[in-house]
């Protein structure tokens, strides 16, 4: 018989609902059953693609003897991360404090039933003693007994941890005083001092495609390239990554799109699940590293990532699905691993240079098999051709086998992220196709998850769930002032406002400054967090500050600019004593420190496009260039000013509040884009 799970939206709930537990999701009905039965809750944490998550669940939950142990003496509540990161940064958070080492997914989590407080947890448990770690099952005993035996200590320890919760809160000191540009240069420093000069990245394995670390870096290049002395070593940092990174079998070379992360200094061998989240930052980041060099590996990578998106993540609706799993047909990797027989007689005479290229000819690098990682440089492009042709016979080849599971609930947060790096692609790239995929994506949002205006972050199956988070909100921002860049409608804009007041009225904290992770009227739970350092995705106040700052500039707003200083200032402890943990805050920081340059073109389409699109051939991070239609009226704030007379083409320049006469003549304009304004 199915469990309670067979309802459930999320295809990872899903996945357990024909396991032997008497699995409840998340909600008052199984926390009622805690307090009518006296047992404790069992909380279990995971999403689609974790391949632990699938190990776990294989060993201890699909037991019939582990599961009656669970259901006998526990509740068992599972939780899909992506659906509910509110629940899981609380216990993550909580599994740190008990535990004193980092969490990760699967969470095990035991809550006293009373009051959703946790009092021990843990990861992945294995079903017999492995690895130093007790069965799961002698685990699941032992923990029943003292919640019966030690409720007082269990109480006394729930109390203590939530004084705990309470000071981990953002102090907001330096209320008053002067923000300065401190650091930033100290969390260059910090980069430069983990970073390998070898094989690209920060640190040492495991190795993580951090987007935004990878920005921080160009950024801050850019900000010192007409300088006297230009941080070339933060340039190194950014383009040997993103050159390591392409050529590193964390890309996939034959159909594109990057995983998750490497386990190996080199980039070599990837945890093979790919994350939307992931592959939408890297997609902006290539085609941005593509404009500063020119360089050909990033204008292919980033044309790759995107033609991968575009054919395996996205719905028919216009949204996008969010992660392939790393497993299939029970093991790892599977689907991506190639023998040397295997492609030789799919490529006959091209097989020699195909096989040099990517290791063929050298020893296996994954479990007896080849996975495949770029280790000679191509010839010429005779060889390029010859490689790109095998691409697509290996890619042919590769789609008739069995795929790894397809998580295809669409998530607003990581759909942000991926039409953020389509727009951003479309137009650095020169490829319309990808500003239509953004545009169908955002109104995707706009007609199924804004509903009551209010905005609502998960959709499968024709429903959309959730109260949106602070992500949700301020990743779609960030989008659509991308989005509007490269494809005006006022729409767009109208939606963006929306947002941005959505925020300030439900999420902003009056007092302290920044941003908490929940609505003022979500549901409540033991901690409402408000999180400024960035994780696997950008941190929202980071890109709260960002956008809102971007948004009051474009439309002369103070109450947006307001917010953002706020935000910062609200974050300026925890941004001066961890600043390299802060990235997305410390590009909000250097936008404040240095406004942005905004550029609105009107006149007629042809020509505001050729304009708009010539500007776009420069990396010039902190520069907006908008192009409207003389035919847009009734546009908000100081937009309604920037007019243009029938026939004519012009173009207004402002750096923060600061304005320039408009120019009506490209040469003009070119002469105004050649300052250091879009720094």
């Amino acid at each position: 018989m199915p469990n309670r799970l067979a309802g459930e939206s999320s295809p990872y709930l899903q996945q357990h609902a024909d396991n032997p537990v008497d699995w409840y999701p998340w909600g008052d009905e199984a926390f009622e059953e805690a307090r009518k039965t006296g047992r404790p809750v069992l909380l279990s944490v995971g999403y689609s693609a974790c391949h632990w998550c699938h190990v776990m669940a294989h060993e201890s939950f699909e037991d019939d003897a582990i599961a009656d142990v669970m259901n006998r003496l526990f509740v068992n509540i599972k939780v899909d991360r992506e659906e509910r990161p509110d629940v899981d940064k609380i216990y993550q958070t909580a599994h740190q404090l008990l535990t004193q080492r980092g969490g990760g997914w699967p969470l095990t989590m035991f809550l006293d039933g009373d009051n959703q407080r946790p009092f021990f947890g843990g990861t992945y448990f294995p079903n017999v003693p492995r690895h130093g770690m007790p069965a799961f099952a002698d685990i699941l005993q032992k923990v029943a007994t003292y919640y019966t035996e030690q409720r007082d200590e269990i109480r006394t320890q729930s109390d203590q941890l939530l004084n705990v919760f309470k000071k981990l809160d953002p102090s907001a000191s330096n209320n008053d005083g002067a923000l300065t540009a401190t650091p930033l240069q100290r969390a260059r420093d910090t980069f430069a001092q983990t970073f390998d000069r070898d094989y690209g990245g920060f640190g040492s394995a495991p190795k993580f495609p951090h987007a935004t670390t990878i920005d921080r870096m160009l950024r801050h290049w850019h900000s010192s390239a007409t300088g006297a002395e230009p941080d070339l070593d933060a340039l190194l940092m950014s383009t040997l990554t993103l050159t390591r990174m392409a050529d590193g079998g964390i890309f996939d070379h034959v159909g594109g799109g990057f995983c998750r992360y490497s386990v190996d200094r080199y980039w070599q061998i990837p945890h093979f699940e790919k994350m939307l989240y992931d592959n939408g930052p890297l997609l902006a980041m290539y085609a941005q590293a593509a404009l500063v060099s020119g360089e050909k590996l990033f204008i292919d990578t980033a044309n790759a990532t995107a033609d991968w998106i575009l054919a395996d993540m996205r719905a028919d609706n216009g949204g996008f699905f969010s992660t392939r799993d790393a497993d299939s047909e029970g093991e790892e990797g599977l689907y991506y691993l190639w023998t040397p027989e295997q492609v030789q007689k799919l490529l006959g005479d091209d097989y020699d240079v195909f096989a040099q290229r990517f290791g063929l000819n050298q020893d296996a690098n994954f479990e007896g098999q080849w996975h495949l990682t770029a280790r000679e440089p191509v010839a010429d492009d005779d060889a390029h051709a010859l490689i790109e042709r095998a691409k697509k016979k290996l890619l042919s080849e590769r789609m008739t086998r069995v795929a790894p599971g397809r998580d295809e609930k669409q998530l607003t947060s990581w759909n942000a992220l991926a039409i953020r790096g389509l727009a951003i692609a479309g137009r650095s790239l020169n490829r319309p196709e990808l500003t239509d995929a953004a545009t169908n994506a955002a109104d995707f949002i706009m007609k199924n998850l804004m509903q009551n205006g209010r905005l609502l972050a998960s959709y499968k199956d024709g429903t959309a769930r959730f109260p949106a988070y602070l992500d949700d909100h301020a990743f779609l921002l960030d989008a659509l002032l991308e989005l509007l860049q490269s494809n005006w409608n006022t729409k767009h804009l109208e939606f963006a406002v929306q947002l941005a007041d959505l925020m300030l009225e439900h999420f902003e904290d009056k007092e302290q400054g920044a941003f908490f992770f929940t609505a003022n009227d979500h549901e409540t739970l033991i901690h409402r967090p408000k999180s400024l350092t960035d994780e696997a995705v950008p941190s929202g106040n980071g890109i709260a500050a960002f956008a809102l700052q971007r948004l009051g500039f474009l439309l002369g707003e103070a109450r947006y600019l307001g917010a953002a200083e706020r935000t910062l200032r609200g974050s300026w402890h925890s941004i001066t004593e961890y600043p390299h943990g802060h990235v997305s805050l410390l590009t909000a920081l250097e936008e404040y420190l240095a406004h942005p340059e905004v550029i609105v073109i009107r006149g007629e389409t042809e020509e505001i496009e050729r304009w708009r699109d010539a500007a776009a051939r420069l990396y010039a991070p902190a520069r907006m260039v908008f192009a409207i239609e003389s035919r847009e009226k009734n546009l908000p704030g100081v937009l309604a000013d920037r007019t243009a007379v029938d026939g004519e083409t012009i173009a207004y320049k402002c750096v923060g509040t600061h304005c320039e006469m408009p120019v009506t003549t490209w040469q003009a304009l070119a002469e105004q884009l050649d300052t250091a304004d879009g720094h």
